[in-house]
């Protein structure tokens, strides 16, 4: 970018266009604002704002709001125009790349869903086939949903395994071939627009800020309970990566001794515990509360072992609430047990509440990595500085 300067014309421009762009953004009513309600909103002049709505007219964002209903006074002379942000000039996708499954989820430019499609996929399955399931999923999303793919502005994915800015998979011993995995460069091959790429439990910790159990809460880990269980942390409402990427990788936890893993934990065979998924871990819950000995074994091992994995992270972060996620968000048996084994393990015992958005919490997330990044170019001033 070249320099700038106080009154640089281009720049003040941007900046005036992302502040009435805001404003129209933020209207709930209906029928839009009227260039008087910009004024006073922005704080602009109104010649300023006319132009900068012009513009907006011009470049498809902004449309004329439809005029409300009458209010059967009559009225004289030409009732004032009035404008709507067009949440429609655009769309978001977000998309899970799940060990058993692969979805995707459908947004406009506010964030509103539009529509989901996924597919299951065999947790042996290669890199390909996991790919190609998640093509299929977003072409399906896009036929009935009838949104025209050149019309997303971005992509947020979110997958297992420590990954880099660039999208590229350092480390992804979950999925088969997935470990160096160029994947932010694959997908892109897929997408006219931004792809964002993100780890699982790092998606599934915005999404419940977003929408789900943490919107009242700035510092929370999120765990993923799966077959290499991982955590998302926020510290101050920000997301915390790490300086690799590799912050709340709990599930190298399990090395420390080699039974350890969930699929050993909950075994009520002595044979570990296969398929490990939802079904069969919530099958082992039930039959605990039956009075079941081997699976009442099974489940406080379990329980035992979450405990562990996630007092190390209460006792370096302190946060205000731990969400419990993955296959576990819908087992209440594990909060009352959770919250009283923490409170003997750490200085401060945090909340401890269970995914409000179930197995939509990664997918989501993804999305919401799609509207941070759309949000930061139309809606902030930081975005026009750059």
């Amino acid at each position: 970018m070249g320099r700038l300067i106080g009154r640089d014309p281009a720049l003040l421009r941007r900046i005036n266009s992302t502040v009435v762009l805001r404003a129209l953004r933020g209207c709930e009513e209906p029928a839009g604002r009227s260039l008087t309600d910009l004024v006073q909103a922005t704080e602009l002049s109104r010649p300023t704002v006319e132009g900068v709505v012009e513009q907006l007219l011009a470049a498809g964002l902004v449309a004329e709001a439809e005029e409300g209903p009458s209010t059967g006074s009559v009225r004289r002379g030409r009732p004032a125009r009035r404008f709507r942000f067009r949440a429609e000039a655009g769309h978001l996708l977000g998309i899970d790349l799940g060990a058993r499954r692969v979805s995707a989820v459908l947004s406009d430019l506010t964030g509103r869903r539009l529509g989901t499609a996924s597919r299951s996929i065999d947790g042996t399955d290669e890199a390909e086939v996991r790919l190609e399931r998640a093509h299929d999923a977003v072409a399906e999303l896009l036929r009935t949903t009838h949104v025209a793919r050149s019309t997303l502005r971005a992509v947020g994915v979110a997958t297992p395994g420590i990954v880099r800015d660039n999208g590229t998979v350092t480390l992804g011993a979950a999925l088969p071939g997935w470990t160096g995995l160029p994947l932010g460069e694959r997908l892109r091959r897929s997408f006219r627009c931004t792809v964002l790429v993100e780890n699982d439990a790092n998606a599934g910790v915005l999404a419940e800020r977003w929408l789900g159990a943490a919107q009242d809460a700035d510092d929370v880990v999120m765990v993923l309970a799966g077959l290499s269980p991982g955590a998302g942390s926020l510290i101050g409402g920000r997301l915390h990566r790490g300086f690799g990427g590799a912050a709340g990788e709990i599930g190298a936890l399990h090395l420390l001794g080699r039974e350890a893993t969930p699929e050993h934990l909950l075994s009520t065979t002595g044979e570990p515990l296969h398929p490990l998924d939802e079904a069969a871990v919530a099958h082992v819950f039930a039959l605990a509360r039956e009075g079941d000995a081997q699976a009442g074994a099974a489940v406080e091992r379990f329980i035992q072992r979450l405990v562990h994995d996630v007092a190390a992270l209460v006792l370096a972060l302190d946060p205000e609430l731990v969400v419990v996620g993955g296959w576990a968000s819908g087992l209440d048996d594990v909060l009352e047990p959770l919250h009283a084994e923490l409170g003997r393990y750490c200085l401060r015992t945090p909340r401890v509440a269970l995914s409000a958005l179930g197995g939509t919490a990664v997918a989501t997330g993804a999305l919401r990595l799609a509207l941070d990044h759309v949000e930061g170019e139309l809606f902030t001033v930081e975005g026009a500085l750059e």
